[in-house]
């Protein structure tokens, strides 16, 4: 199968290019980004915002439980974790989890309707049988959950966790998506990142996600990885498409080993090059889209019929801290250590360390470490962003009517810095609207922290780099 044919894109890939935006920056998940959080902002400041408004609306909810526990390290790792063989911790924290969750329940109320809901980790399947039957009743108690099928109801898989029997009862709980972990299919990649799944055992948890009748079966991979080449890359790509994921997430791996000590184990004379990184980029964006995926934008590729790929079309693709999103609910609740809630006024984070978490809890407190309230500008700048990173274009008129504002005298510093990217070919304007174009897709982020305003300040902040 040939996935390098040459096409007219290949204007796209001016490597020169591409080196000069290959620069540290966030990924928006949220605007303002999780740095800008501080301790200023306390239980308090949330129940405040939650018990106004909040709890008489009628509108969505979205729901994310952070289960950190993994048996095994995996070199790349930059999550929040805590790897341990002994399954005991998980009673401990079911029952904080069953606190937090009475907690939020009573500020929150149980009206609205659960749209999405992701376990995210860490390994969520950490969790028996039981205590992932045990997690969702306790969910089920304490709000709405739905069975609407348009639900976004999600589950990050370690594949080495489970068979096909987790997978019925998966389904059964009510979820209807699956993230499974893959990172990389070649034997000497997963031996240097300490991550060995065999490809049938992947093959045949995918046929019986498929047989369950799930709807969508996501694939998360890592480029840039030790041993990684473009060579070894192809041959991953081709297994890849061939088991056909309903999305794929191809993320640049980030060696921060100063911030994340299980890096240390990885030898910086493994590492594919600067040159090397942009050839697998190239590569990855080639054999999807001659596989049939479109490219979503930051580092996502669905399929046409894929929700995400229609939901773009219309206009009603969403992002949020659990990554890209048709849910349309405009809260999100995050429920365990480090776990981030959204709010339409306001960010908050957990404590990070567990003992931190347990201590309030058993002190009849929310866990809440820190936040931030939203300005008006922050608003203003977040649905900029939004409508960039999601639509991939962005209109001048919707948010001069949403805001009040004369957009090219609100943002004149920006459109000044936009202009060396419509040089360089990332943009162009239609009229009112900036088009990013296929070239500025794989500098997304570039592109929005134009119009970041925390990233025009000095900062000690450390971002993986954006390619």
């Amino acid at each position: 199968m040939n996935f390098v044919s040459k096409t007219a894109e290949d204007q796209c890939w001016d490597k020169q290019l591409i080196s000069k935006y290959d620069i540290a920056g966030p990924r928006y998940t949220s605007y303002p980004t999780a740095p800008q959080f501080n301790s200023d902002f306390s239980s308090r400041d949330y129940q405040g915002e939650v018990t106004g408004a909040m709890r008489d609306s009628i509108t969505p909810l979205s729901l994310y439980v952070h289960i950190p526990f993994c048996e095994n390290i995996c070199y790349y790792c930059a999550c929040n974790k805590i790897v341990t063989t002994d399954h005991s911790v998980s009673r401990r924290y079911l029952d904080h989890l069953a606190t937090e969750m009475q907690l939020q329940s009573k500020l929150l109320g149980k009206r609205r309707k659960v749209s999405q809901l992701h376990l995210g980790g860490g390994t969520p399947t950490f969790f028996d049988a039981a205590e992932l039957t045990e997690l969702v009743h306790l969910l089920a108690s304490n709000f709405n959950l739905s069975d609407d099928p348009g639900r976004e109801y999600s589950i990050e898989i370690d594949p080495r966790t489970v068979n096909e029997g987790s997978l019925a009862l998966l389904k059964g709980l009510g979820f209807n998506r699956l993230s499974l972990g893959i990172q990389d299919f070649d034997e000497q990649v997963q031996v240097a990142i300490n991550r060995r799944q065999r490809l049938p055992m992947v093959q045949s948890l995918t046929n019986a996600a498929r047989n369950y009748g799930f709807k969508s079966i996501s694939f998360d991979l890592i480029y840039g990885l030790p041993m990684q080449s473009p060579a070894s890359l192809s041959r991953t790509l081709e297994q890849l498409v061939q088991l056909s994921p309903d999305r794929i997430a191809y993320y640049n791996y980030a060696h921060l080993p100063e911030r994340f000590t299980s890096q240390r184990a990885i030898a910086r004379q493994q590492l594919p090059s600067a040159a090397e990184k942009i050839d697998m980029l190239e590569l990855i964006a080639r054999s999807l889209k001659n596989a049939g995926y479109r490219h979503i934008g930051m580092d996502h590729f669905a399929k046409p019929e894929d929700d995400l790929s229609i939901a773009q079309s219309r206009g009603t693709l969403r992002r949020n801290f659990q990554g890209y999103s048709t849910c349309l609910a405009p809260d999100l609740i995050g429920f365990g250590v480090s776990a981030i809630s959204s709010l339409r006024n306001s960010f908050s984070q957990n404590e990070k360390e567990l003992s931190s978490y347990y201590e309030k809890l058993d002190g009849g407190e929310l866990a809440i470490a820190k936040g931030l309230r939203l300005t008006p500008d922050d608003h203003i700048r977040s649905a900029v962003i939004s409508q960039i990173i999601c639509n991939l274009q962005l209109s001048i008129e919707l948010i001069e009517q949403e805001f009040a504002i004369v957009f090219p005298e609100y943002f004149a510093r920006e459109l000044v810095a936009l202009r060396a990217m419509e040089s360089d070919g990332l943009v162009r304007w239609e009229s009112a609207t900036l088009v990013v174009t296929e070239r500025g897709r794989i500098m997304l982020r570039n592109i929005c922290m134009c119009f970041d305003k925390y990233q025009q300040q000095p900062s000690a902040t450390v971002f993986s780099k954006s390619l």
